[in-house]
């Protein structure tokens, strides 16, 4: 599959001065930013940049940022599932995954990461692609927004949702663990029937590997 990308960009007003929000952008233009240091919530700012670099030059990879003049503040990135995951059982050429979307504390208030999520999705070509994120409670930052698992998922969904991604049901071990993770999901509309097939299996995979086992269907 040949993943075209189209780059897109809109300015957003903040009280800590305009921020560009642009994308999908390449390593060599990543190089030319500095990375700010509230930017922590997966790795060490100076790791999680260099991930950033290594996923923007994936030929599936999309890195959306959001930055000051010369600073990223927050980003979303795309990619294929990793290979030793759930989600890559099928090998699905048209299923990426939605693996980080993170803003700086103090420019939190702006909806920068709804604005990341829009800016993704100007690009026509996600219509050809299911967009998954995996969302699970012990990821977010529950200190530091003083917020409950629910009351942190429902604004969780009400951004994700600015991406078009809402909420499916799955029997992901992991996901069905607590009833406050979940499965976003967004179905772009070139998707085909084959695709959509495959991936409400993917899905309920422990189900299809059951009734596989006992030599049922699917």
């Amino acid at each position: 599959m040949r993943h075209n990308k189209t780059y897109y960009s809109r300015t957003k007003q903040t009280t800590h001065g305009d921020v560009i929000i642009e994308g999908p952008v390449k390593p060599e233009q990543l190089q030319n930013y500095n990375f700010d240091d509230g930017l922590t919530a997966f790795r060490p700012p100076k790791k999680q940049f260099e991930a950033l670099l290594k996923i923007a030059a994936f030929p599936e990879g999309r890195i959306i940022i959001a930055r000051t003049e010369d600073t990223i503040i927050g980003y979303v990135t795309f990619l294929y599932p990793d290979p030793l995951e759930r989600w890559s059982t099928f090998d699905m050429k048209d299923l990426l995954v939605l693996g980080a979307v993170e803003v700086t504390r103090h420019f939190r208030q702006f909806k920068i990461a709804s604005s990341l999520l829009e800016v993704s999705m100007m690009d026509k070509f996600m219509e050809n692609y299911i967009i998954i994120s995996t969302e699970y409670y012990w990821h977010w930052d529950l200190r530091g927004t003083g917020l409950n698992v629910w009351q942190y998922r429902k604004v969780m969904e009400k951004m994700m949702a600015n991406g078009g991604l809402l909420p499916k049901t799955t029997d992901d071990p992991e996901i069905i663990s607590h009833p406050a993770n979940c499965l976003m999901v967004r179905i772009g509309e070139n998707v085909t029937e084959e695709s959509l097939d495959t991936f409400r299996t993917l899905r309920f995979l422990s189900k299809y590997r059951q009734q596989k086992s006992l030599g049922g269907g699917v």
